[in-house]
């Protein structure tokens, strides 16, 4: 059985290459390192996805004390 080719794709960090395969415990990124900055920016909530505001959120907003 011949082995499949390697897929390497783009690095989502910092846009090198990165073996996309069960030998890179760190896919799709190319690194820990790449891999921790990922998660940073979601862990600190830079990554965000645009929404309007829902009722909820305007109960919330009249339920919080003034600043």
């Amino acid at each position: 059985m011949p082995t499949p080719a390697k897929r390497i794709v783009t690095c989502p960090t910092c846009g090198g290459e990165s073996v996309y395969a069960p030998e890179n415990p760190y896919r799709p990124f190319c690194s820990e390192r790449c891999k921790n900055v990922d998660f940073g920016a979601w862990a600190t909530e830079s990554y965000r996805v645009p929404a309007p505001p829902t009722s909820a959120d305007e109960s919330r907003d009249e339920s919080a004390p003034p600043h």
